[in-house]
């Protein structure tokens, strides 16, 4: 059985509105919800940690979904502040060689099938759900003109949920705060601590709600899965 820490301290600014994009509605439902719940209606997840912005009056004190236990913590600036703070947050069940999954509170769509291809993965530095690159990438000028065609062989798109050691992680993100990096994603500090984690496909419809028009997509997707 694996746990999953949720970092959920941001604000995702770029979705507009006076609320953080976690808790705005998704099908009459705050963003959050649907996520947690997706990941706690998994067969084969025992818990999730979320950290929380110190000052947030939205988070409904969940104790349990779908018969799992929910536990709070408080995050950080940062998104790795974020995750550090829930790795440390853990009950002491979870040992340092346990995997443990991360996941964006903002991609309500993951789906169960991803995964469970994630937890199988023969990994032993760690995994991460990714879908290969189709478009056609374009680097801009200083005038945001197209410059060239950038080739996008061996590219791909990551997405959350990302499996590694829990003390593997602990220990890449501490390393990477000494280098005043910003870290995007798990992946991005386990490969700056000299580890190559394997990439899983996933579902491309595995979305981040970052912008005002992704509502409507996470919405239309919802819909056809059933949600």
């Amino acid at each position: 059985m694996t746990w999953v820490v949720v970092p959920a301290a941001g604000r995702g600014l770029r979705a507009g509105g006076d609320v953080p994009k976690q808790y705005r509605p998704l099908l009459g439902k705050p963003m959050i919800e649907h996520t947690l719940t997706r990941l706690a209606s998994h067969p084969r997840i025992s818990g999730i940690v979320v950290a929380l912005a110190p000052d947030d009056p939205y988070w409904p004190d969940w104790y349990e979904l779908e018969g799992k236990p929910i536990l709070a913590t408080i995050g950080g600036l940062q998104r790795a502040d974020s995750v550090l703070a829930g790795l440390r947050a853990l009950p002491d069940e979870v040992r340092d060689e346990d995997f443990v999954l991360v996941h964006d509170a903002a991609r309500p769509n993951v789906r169960h099938e991803d995964i469970t291809a994630l937890l199988d993965a023969d990994a032993p530095h760690g995994a991460l759900l990714a879908v290969p690159l189709a478009d056609t990438l374009k680097q801009a000028d200083k005038l945001q003109r197209s410059a060239r065609t950038m080739p996008r062989s061996g590219l791909w798109r990551a997405l959350t949920p990302q499996m590694f050691r829990r003390g593997q992680l602990i220990d890449a993100l501490r390393f990477t705060f000494g280098d005043h990096v910003a870290i995007t994603d798990e992946a991005m500090a386990i490969e700056r601590a000299g580890f190559s984690p394997l990439l899983v496909e996933g579902a491309a419809d595995n979305i981040k709600v970052t912008t005002p028009q992704d509502f409507l997509l996470a919405e239309f997707l919802l819909k056809g899965q059933g949600a």
